[in-house]
């Protein structure tokens, strides 16, 4: 039994619906503020791949992986998404915290997927970026979560591109790939055939949309629900918060390359038109020294 059904035994769709008005603070029928771009489903179930190597951050997989597992579709009895993972070789990949994933799939064997889901982790090899360009022709959406963006675009896939990612990379992603536009204080971007979205658990919101996009909104919601996912903001991918840099604590110090808050006593320091900027790392003082406007600009 799918997680999604035992979660509804005992409740009536009446209950559902009321549930779901209340999480996404509108009335029945609200439209979404992103819009939505209908894909058609395979009745046997869309094949999702997650990509994976070193260091991929657990969050960004298992976020979206949630979602489509429990994706809630009235009078289906099949699973929604046929998931799996991806790798470059059949040997355990280990992920953030110390955890070890033994992959579904090598980039040699595996099906072609419908949708490819990118977390963050280490930057891709040539044969990865190879698989995810061939890849993306033939599969409805291809989508990032987190630093994930920088896989996508090390693979040339976001070139003429609005997207986001993490609020810590926003200036090196726009520094490094000047033919992508970096859109801050969003949750997704959704450009219809690749997607990207802000860090972490905004992963779950752009899986989310998703499944709005497959399965219709009334399904994107029932699965919120099942969830116990109470923020809407996978509706209009609002992330209002990431549009400046923090303030940082006395004492300390941001970091204007990632917006990390930093020790002025221990950093690297640089000044630049009679101010002092200080950073996270030395990789970061020589970003900013090339260009010190893009940064306070973006």
């Amino acid at each position: 039994m799918k997680r999604s059904d035992l979660l509804r035994q005992g409740a009536t769709w009446g209950l559902i619906a009321a549930g779901l008005t209340a999480q996404a603070g509108a009335t029945p029928g609200t439209k979404p503020n992103a819009p939505i771009l209908p894909l058609d489903p395979p009745s046997d179930g869309v094949p999702a791949a997650f990509l994976l190597s070193d260091m991929a951050v657990m969050i960004d997989l298992a976020g979206p992986w949630e979602v489509f597992q429990d994706a809630a579709v009235t009078g289906r009895t099949q699973p929604a998404f046929k998931l799996y993972t991806v790798a470059e070789s059949a040997k355990a990949v280990q992920i953030s915290g110390g955890a070890t994933i033994l992959p579904n799939f090598t980039i040699a064997n595996a099906p072609a997927p419908k949708v490819v889901v990118v977390p963050a982790q280490s930057d891709a090899t040539e044969a990865v970026k190879q698989w995810l360009v061939a890849t993306a022709k033939r599969a409805d959406l291809v989508m990032s979560v987190c630093t994930g963006a920088f896989i996508l675009a090390q693979a040339g896939l976001l070139d003429g591109y609005t997207v986001t990612t993490h609020h810590s990379g926003f200036a090196t992603l726009a520094m490094r790939y000047p033919n992508v536009t970096v859109k801050r204080g969003v949750r997704f971007v959704d450009n219809g055939h690749i997607a990207t979205s802000a860090g972490l658990s905004a992963g779950i919101d752009l899986a989310l949309h998703v499944v709005a996009r497959y399965y219709g909104m009334e399904a994107a919601r029932a699965t919120a629900y099942d969830m116990e996912y109470r923020s809407s903001d996978w509706l209009d991918a609002n992330n209002a918060a990431y549009l400046k840099p923090p303030l940082a604590r006395a004492g300390d110090a941001v970091c204007p390359v990632c917006w990390m808050e930093v020790d002025p006593k221990t950093s690297p320091v640089l000044s630049y038109d009679g101010t002092k900027y200080y950073f996270c790392a030395i990789v970061h003082e020589n970003l900013f020294a090339g260009d010190p406007q893009r940064f306070l600009n973006a």
